[in-house]
């Protein structure tokens, strides 16, 4: 299993576009493999990343390991702080 960062490539938003940065820095940082999808490209990966999160109106960045629904940009910086960023990436 790879961990999927779904994002938008063209998020109007300071917000969201500083989330997904941060994401993918602290994955690196961790040397955690894991690939990009970006919604923007495709109507049907929003739709996957919205089914995936249980929430038809999830917005970006949301995390996923396969189809295991990990969580979105609060959560997963939630599990970064406190020090369980393997088991919310269901890594262990």
């Amino acid at each position: 299993m790879v961990v999927t960062v779904f994002y938008s490539s063209v998020s109007g938003s300071l917000e969201v576009k500083k989330s997904q940065q941060r994401i993918i820095d602290i994955l690196e940082g961790k040397n955690i493999p894991y690939k990009l999808v970006d919604i923007a490209q495709n109507s049907e990966d929003k739709q996957l990343m919205r089914k995936l999160a249980g929430n038809s109106a999830a917005l970006p960045p949301q995390v996923c390991n396969g189809d295991d629904y990990c969580g979105d940009y609060e959560a997963f910086d939630n599990a970064n702080e406190v020090g369980t960023i393997k088991q919310f990436l269901k890594l262990k």
